[in-house]
């Protein structure tokens, strides 16, 4: 498969290798097994080496992958009315987490700008420091007349009320690699072959992640085997913001699935996979540190452990049916005449936003809340909570 992929410059290659050594050096430390869940941290997040941490262009044409924000503008725009809404009902504070290239920390500020509805304070958690360049520079030439209320966060506040939003955060948490073989349950994590090379090798599942996976309605095939993935980072984290938002809500956007389909006897090979110059591809422990990891999120695991830290699981809906709920097509038609240039290329891309074969089915919104009781604009319609 990698000879499909564009060969990397010999500078990339060397960057990898430079990671790749740090992670045999653990795994050699950890007795020669380390569970995936690792691996996908250190190559994603591994200071200075790791594929977020460490400079490469990600985001956008010339990078890897394409996320809402950089397809167009309406897509913070419409975001911005749930927002104002969470804000208005709680506290004028935001913090988005994982602001990527800061496209939707300038469109969201410029549309609450327009709604007279500016937060006093607009934090963004980030990890990676080539990022937090990147959002202070674009925030710099596109709303430098805002750039005061923007602050950089290192760790999740004390506490805090308002709104916090995750657009492709979850999915992106480093997960466990699951299998279903021979009437047991295995971990699939990674050793060293021979050569030196990274190579996959299950032991029994245990612990938490045990019960996890007996939680799962997952049938033990009769031949072969099934591999999935459980999050456990991602349930934690949300269960952490439950402990720290007093009043307020986080609004989380990925892609993924409710149990029920996540776990279908089809998708016996999992969700997780690697992008690449654009491409998709499964070899995740090709080219450590080049390329981004990613796996579906289980959004009926995230909701129960949310529920269980004291969130309220306030509305699950497709992005298409939020975006439209929180005024998409309005905007839309505010771009000028329909048959100007500018209008169709907005239509285009917004269609990329909402259509069912792009992103609108598959990405998913859910809004989870804590001391509020409100009925939330973006879920009026299309609520799908009862799925989850």
């Amino acid at each position: 498969m990698h000879n499909q992929l564009p060969t990397p410059g010999a500078d990339a290659l060397e960057h990898s290798a430079r990671l790749s050594a740090r992670i045999a050096i653990e795994i050699r430390d950890a007795g020669g097994w380390l569970g995936f869940a690792r691996f996908m941290e250190l190559a994603l997040f591994a200071p200075g080496l790791g594929y977020y941490s460490g400079g490469s262009r990600k985001f956008g044409p010339d990078g890897d992958f394409v996320t809402a924000p950089e397809i167009s503008p309406l897509f913070g725009r419409a975001l911005a009315a749930q927002v104002l809404q969470v804000m208005e009902a709680s506290a004028p504070e935001l913090i988005e987490v994982g602001a990527g290239t800061g496209a939707l920390a300038c469109d969201l500020l410029l549309e609450l700008e327009a709604r007279g509805c500016l937060p006093a304070q607009y934090g963004i958690l980030e990890l990676s420091g080539e990022l937090r360049v990147r959002q202070a520079e674009a925030i710099q030439a596109r709303v430098p007349h805002l750039a005061g209320r923007v602050v950089w966060l290192d760790a999740l506040p004390e506490n805090f009320s308002g709104c916090v939003l995750a657009n492709e955060v979850l999915d992106v948490m480093p997960v466990q690699l699951v299998v279903w073989r021979d009437g047991a349950i295995f971990e699939r994590g990674v050793v060293l072959d021979a050569a030196g090379e990274f190579a996959w090798q299950d032991r029994p599942a245990a612990g938490r992640l045990l019960a996890a996976a007996k939680a799962l309605p997952v049938a033990m095939p009769e031949e072969g085997e099934y591999l999935s993935e459980i999050c456990l980072a991602a349930q934690a984290w949300v269960a952490e913001w439950a402990s720290r938002i007093e009043r307020g809500a986080l609004l989380l956007i990925d892609y993924g699935y409710p149990q029920a389909e996540y776990y279908l006897p089809s998708r016996s090979s999992g969700s997780l996979q690697c992008y690449y110059r654009h491409r998709a591809h499964p070899e995740v422990l090709l080219w450590p540190g080049l390329n981004d990891i990613t796996s579906f999120v289980d959004f009926t695991a995230i909701a129960t452990a949310a529920h269980d830290a004291g969130f309220s699981v306030a509305g699950y809906t497709s992005q298409a049916s939020f975006l439209q709920n929180c005024g998409l097509l309005e905007l839309l038609g505010s771009v000028g005449p329909s048959d100007s240039p500018a209008y169709l290329r907005a239509a285009r891309a917004a269609l990329r936003l909402v259509a069912p074969h792009e992103m609108g089915e598959l990405f998913k919104v859910l809004l989870l809340t804590r001391g509020l009781d409100e009925a939330w604009l973006g879920v009026l319609r299309g609520d799908r909570t009862h799925a989850l």
